[in-house]
């Protein structure tokens, strides 16, 4: 049996190599003649640099850059094995969990460490970049990010804005002269998986602010501000589109890639599937293995187990996902591709007690062995029965194996 892998992270459990690697050793013990391969996987969010830089071969890196708060941060992004490939998280460098609770405030907070970030990985030979911009703190419209690239963004006496929100109402001038100069060579896929306008009711503003810290009044002036930048930036970037799917991503940080960065705005899962070239080994495997810490109706979604299902479909391949919990409204997730699914918990156990990475891992293992041990009676496939416990399955249950390639 030839066995694929590729298990999206157990947030705040199992990375998505610890659960690939625990799902292999439960195969293992059911079959240990199986070939069995593990890949990561990732959607562009937490765990989306460890996934791609595992998967491409490459290695991470540290950088200490300008938090959302002003004060400093350490990012960690990654540099594929090509060492022209760049892979970062937004929220490594202004992200919402590095700004307390009580301090939160998208008037102030900035997008300027992002920049510093592509700006160190240009220096060190990248040319290519793939961002995801998922879980920010800011609302900026990425002009943090692109003052640090060096564009210009400027008020009535000629001096730059101040960062965050606020500076947008100073802004008047924009000017590009003197970004850096490696940036005519590079290009950007930004994983971006939701499709709000830079403004307006579903703008960035009024849809995500809230959870940033901003009041209505707040939003509203907000949202005015970024109307005013999207006009400026669109009399030097006639491309500059701010009804563009994705252009509220991250508080406008997608319309700052789309506009003055040229970048491609792509779901996430699909930029990690492609990049780690996952296709290739569904191709030659004989099952299919996705999952999550959650499965529900979202993971339908377009989220990665659901990709991987996809894929897996293209080439008539069968696909069972694990997670760590199950939803009422899982089943969705059948009708995307994932043949069964099955909950790794074992015993009745608290959340905490079941989101120990020890606990998570030996759940995965166990379950992962019975439903391979249940896999193996497709051995004697060459016999027209196949009998449990010395019965005889009924017609209606051999036709249910032989449909799912037992």
């Amino acid at each position: 049996m030839k066995a694929v892998i590729a298990m999206d992270s157990f947030k705040g459990s199992l990375t998505s190599m610890e659960a690939g690697n625990a799902v292999m050793e439960g195969i293992c013990r059911a079959d240990a003649s199986a070939q069995v391969t593990v890949r990561p996987l990732a959607d562009g969010g937490e765990g989306t640099v460890e996934a791609l830089a595992e998967g491409m071969g490459g290695r991470l890196q540290e950088v200490t850059v300008t938090g959302p708060l002003g004060s400093p941060v350490s990012c960690t992004y990654g540099i594929a094995g090509d060492c022209s490939t760049a892979i970062l998280e937004m929220s490594g460098a202004a992200g919402i969990t590095l700004v307390p609770p009580d301090m939160r405030n998208p008037l102030y907070t900035t997008t300027y460490g992002v920049g510093e970030v592509i700006r160190d990985a240009v220096l060190k030979g990248c040319r290519r970049f793939i961002v995801g911009i998922g879980g920010s703190a800011t609302n900026d419209g990425g002009v943090g990010m692109l003052q640090a690239l060096g564009f210009e963004f400027l008020d009535r006496e000629g001096g730059q804005i101040p960062q965050g929100a606020q500076g947008l109402k100073m802004l008047s001038a924009i000017r590009s002269e003197n970004a850096l100069p490696q940036l005519a060579d590079c290009t950007f896929r930004v994983a971006c998986d939701v499709t709000n306008v830079l403004c307006g009711k579903q703008g960035c503003s009024a849809v995500y602010g809230p959870q940033k810290g901003a009041t209505p009044a707040m939003i509203r002036e907000m949202d005015r501000w970024l109307a005013d930048y999207a006009a400026l930036a669109q009399k030097s970037f006639p491309h500059a589109d701010p009804d563009r799917a994705g252009s509220g991503a991250a508080g406008g940080l997608g319309f700052a890639f789309g506009t003055f960065l040229h970048a491609a705005l792509e779901p996430g899962a699909q930029i990690v599937l492609e990049e780690t070239g996952l296709e290739a080994y569904v191709k030659e495997a004989d099952i299919v293995i996705t999952g999550e810490g959650c499965l529900d109706a979202q993971t339908a979604m377009g989220k990665a187990p659901a990709g991987v299902a996809g894929l897996a479909k293209k080439h008539k391949k069968p696909v069972i996902a694990f997670a760590g919990s199950v939803a009422a409204d899982a089943a969705a997730v059948n009708r995307c591709g994932i043949d069964a699914f099955f909950p790794i918990l074992r015993r009745i156990e608290t959340l905490k007690e079941a989101m120990e990475p020890e606990n998570a891992k030996a759940n995965l293992v166990d379950t992962a062995e019975q439903v391979f041990r249940l896999w193996q009676l497709k051995a004697p496939q060459e016999k027209e029965d196949v009998y449990v416990h010395g019965s005889n399955l009924s017609d209606k249950g051999l036709l249910f194996w032989k449909d799912a390639g037992l």
